[in-house]
């Protein structure tokens, strides 16, 4: 699957119905080893579209559960 496919998709947390992030708002940590995905990095934002301050919340690909059409769905622990 390519960076492509992923982008644009929210990320929902499956247990409380959250909203994490859309993909292409995020970063990803990649292993430069083996060139796979470790996580995605998540940024709060105001209101008005500014983040707030260092702000961030860390998913870890172990966590994401289904990857659909629109959406990616997460089980955050």
């Amino acid at each position: 699957m390519r960076y492509k496919d992923l982008s644009n998709k929210e990320m929902i947390d499956v247990k409380s119905g959250l909203r994490m992030g859309v993909l292409g708002h995020t970063d990803m940590e990649i292993n430069t080893e083996t060139g796979q995905i470790e996580a995605f990095v998540t940024y709060h934002y105001n209101f008005l579209g500014l983040k707030k301050g260092d702000s961030k919340h860390r998913i870890p690909w172990k966590d994401i559960k289904k990857i659909g059409q629109d959406v990616i769905v997460i089980e955050d622990k």
